[in-house]
């Protein structure tokens, strides 16, 4: 996966807007493996400084207008203000219903916000860090 900076930098400003509560986004491609395009979503969940939820209706409109760009989803990405080394939850690998998509965790515990990419099977309830590229283009 490769992720512009801009991308990095929108979705880490993300979560420090919405800490202490977790956000969440789709990230969108069109090649496959590039970002696009970032659809900031808002947390609806029951105790969203603990878990994330996506409003229904954001996510429908996000991928209404992924549809249109001609866009596939490339990764989900959500937050853990807390933690300076994010890794997904019991609840993230639950509710982790796209396995095709790389799962973005910003953790923001540290002096510096960690990014860490990860591929989730809710089926094997099973999950692996990815390496991702940030790229100037």
């Amino acid at each position: 996966m490769i992720l512009r900076r801009e991308h990095l930098a929108e979705i880490i400003e993300h979560a420090r807007d919405t800490a202490p509560a977790e956000c969440c986004g789709l990230i969108g491609t069109v090649n496959g493996s590039k970002s696009n395009s970032i659809y900031r979503l808002r947390n609806v969940g029951s105790d969203p400084d603990r878990a994330y939820e996506a409003a229904p209706e954001d996510l429908f409109a996000a991928q209404r207008e992924m549809r249109e760009r001609g866009e596939e989803l490339l990764a989900i990405y959500h937050s853990h203000p807390r933690s300076n080394n994010p890794t997904p939850s019991e609840t993230d690998v639950r509710l982790a219903y796209y396995p095709a998509a790389t799962y973005l965790i910003i953790g923001l515990g540290g002096e510096q916000p960690i990014v860490q990419a990860f591929l989730i099977s809710e089926q094997k309830q099973h999950w692996q860090q990815v390496e991702y590229v940030i790229s100037d283009e």
